[in-house]
């Protein structure tokens, strides 16, 4: 038992340096025990799921933008319609009679005058002042079988500050009533109207129209304001002479207002519906 007891110590011993060899040493920089280690590194970051392992969740699609639907156009506005419509220069005391059969024109040049000057301080009617625009028409009227032709009216009213007037032909009564009136309105004076195919003068003094001819191309003229220096006498071939400032209607002046007709005398006029007409200056 003595020799077993001095091997067994020698175990033990061996035993014990084999263990001290494995338990590992504490520096002076380790931290006391019981406290915890930094780590020096960041932590890795997770690894992605595996193909095989869980199914990603489906990401939520965006909601689509709403449909913009434009706006319709506004709807076109309708035509303007044509609508009754009148336009008259007459006043009171602007008819003047002619003072002898053949002064119609001077007649005519001062009922135009009167029109004009709405001021009510300057009407022309004296008899002795007919008779001197008798002559200046005449004058100015040649190849006239000695009276006044149209030329020589438009020229006088013309040169007495009352102008421009011209003389036009014009070969459809429609489009001449047409012309009548709108000159009537783009200038605010009275149209000459060559009377009795060539032998009389009236003034239109204004017009009754379905349309305004500053707004519509094409009107329709129902009625037409007239002063015929012979009334109340008239004649007894073309009827008698309306009373001043009388409504007519188309068909009752056509009676009166027709086409003159080329003649030995004033041959230089032309044929058709003639009108002295007011026009705009240059």
């Amino acid at each position: 038992m003595t020799g077993a007891r001095p091997r067994l110590l020698a175990w033990l011993v061996a035993l014990a340096t084999c263990l001290g060899a494995c338990t590992p040493a504490v520096g002076t920089d380790n931290p006391p025990t019981g406290q915890a280690v930094a780590a020096s590194t960041a932590p890795a970051s997770p690894a992605p799921p595996s193909a095989t392992g869980l199914a990603l969740a489906p990401q939520e699609a965006a909601a689509p933008a709403p449909a913009v639907t434009a706006a319709p156009p506004p709807a076109p506005a309708p035509p303007p319609v044509p609508q009754p419509y009148a336009l008259n220069l007459y006043q009171e005391g602007d008819f003047v009679p002619q003072y002898t059969f053949d002064w119609c024109v001077a007649a005519s040049i001062q009922m135009a005058h009167n029109l004009i000057d709405d001021t009510g301080g300057g009407t022309w009617a004296d008899s002795t002042q007919q008779g001197e625009l008798w002559e200046m028409a005449r004058a100015r009227s040649s190849n006239s079988f000695n009276g006044a032709n149209p030329l020589g009216w438009a020229q006088v009213l013309t040169e007495a500050g009352m102008g421009p007037y011209k003389v036009v032909s014009i070969a459809d009564y429609g489009s001449a009533l047409q012309t009548a009136a709108r000159a009537i309105a783009d200038t605010g004076r009275p149209v000459g109207l060559v009377m009795w195919s060539g032998r009389h003068a009236w003034v239109m003094s204004g017009f009754e129209s379905v349309g305004d001819p500053a707004q519509f191309p094409e009107f329709t003229v129902t009625g037409v304001r007239v002063q015929d220096p012979l009334y109340p006498h008239g004649s007894e071939k073309w009827g008698p002479s309306p009373q001043p400032n009388s409504l007519l209607t188309p068909e009752q002046l056509a009676t009166q207002f027709v086409v003159r007709e080329p003649r030995r005398w004033s041959s230089e006029l032309p044929a058709g519906y003639l009108l002295v007409l007011p026009v705009t200056a240059a």
